[in-house]
């Protein structure tokens, strides 16, 4: 069961343009950076339905447009990596980082270098930052899509998709590595709290999902509402379950990330719900999702002999600035007929 819940734009991730400076700044020396080829390839208009569809397969599975990482030269490539960690905290660019890398390990484990390629993840610019008040960028490959959007002095970040296959290195260098590590292991210590009657409360099916519910939808309602009420935690459990939302918020520019953590603290953490299908047993596939008045997060890892791990961030009325747009629209048009 699907239900609506109308929220206002004040849930969104916001900041005083005092916290953010000049963010276009980054962008524009990007484009700038470019030939008059390069930039037809990055270049859409901030109404192009490209701006809203999105993907974590890799590219030879899921086209995109935008230009890839090794479209790019060198100075190139360290130009775009200052414009990533400009919206990034350092956390999410690491994490960003240690995604694409893993293209490497699975060109090795699957012998298909072509496939599993590194560079084949790519940037799009929607709108002009030069003169444009509203404007926004993506940038998208195997396992990673982030998407922003800036009006004036706001950035939204929403939807955030993070993946991590192998989710545990099996050879070489990095063997043992864990990149998405958090996401998972404080689930399994907020379920190993639990008592036998919370446990009724949180594991809603027996059996994992094969993959996150939401997808790659351009746009997500509130899913039916399942698992155990953070208001049915005690204070411990209750902190592990912030943990983990912090977590999936920590990608995002600290002041961005902390004013979001205390919104949902202070307005929504009472009816969040923490819901579990799979058993217990790490060897099992295993998916959870969190679920407030304003978000969902969704956690699986059950490809690959649970090897394989996805994750999501979705703003229910937030995604791709959609509040935001909306807000900026209707008060353009309020002033027109002023």
């Amino acid at each position: 069961m699907r239900k609506t819940i109308s929220i206002g734009i004040c849930f969104v991730g916001f900041l005083l343009s005092s916290f953010l400076g000049n963010i276009n700044a980054p962008v524009i020396q990007f484009l700038d950076s470019l030939n008059d080829d390069q930039l037809k390839l990055v270049s859409h208009s901030f109404d192009d339905n490209h701006r809203t569809t999105w993907h974590y397969l890799p590219a030879k599975s899921w086209p995109r447009e935008g230009i890839s990482l090794k479209q790019l030269n060198d100075n190139q490539k360290e130009i775009f990596s200052n414009m990533l960690k400009t919206f990034l905290s350092k956390a999410g660019y690491s994490k960003t980082q240690r995604i694409i890398d893993l293209e490497n390990v699975l060109a090795i484990i699957d012998k298909d270098p072509d496939y599993r390629d590194p560079g084949k993840y790519h940037i799009s610019v929607f709108g002009d930052p030069r003169v444009d008040n509203v404007w926004a960028w993506s940038f998208e490959g195997h396992h990673v899509s982030l998407n922003f959007t800036i009006l004036d002095d706001k950035l939204i970040s929403a939807p955030r998709f993070f993946g991590a296959n192998p989710a545990t290195i099996p050879i070489g260098e990095r063997k043992g590595e864990r990149t998405l590590r958090e996401e998972e292991d404080l689930a399994y210590d907020l379920m190993e709290s639990l008592s036998a009657k919370q446990l009724q409360q949180a594991i809603f099916r027996d059996e994992a999902y094969p993959e996150i519910i939401s997808v790659n939808d351009s746009e997500v309602s509130p899913l039916e509402p399942v698992g155990i009420q953070a208001d049915d935690l005690n204070d411990v459990q209750q902190t592990i379950l912030k943990n983990i939302i912090n977590v999936y918020l920590s990608a995002q520019l600290d002041q961005i990330a902390n004013e979001r953590k205390r919104k949902i603290h202070e307005e929504e953490f009472g009816d969040i719900r923490f819901g579990w299908a799979g058993t217990l047993d790490r060897k099992d596939g295993h998916y959870y999702r969190i679920q407030g008045n304003t978000f969902l997060i969704e956690f699986d890892n059950t490809q690959t002999n649970v090897n394989h791990i996805h994750t999501v961030w979705r703003d229910f009325n937030g995604d791709f600035g959609r509040d935001l747009i909306k807000e900026h629209y209707h008060n353009a048009d309020h002033h027109k007929h002023d």
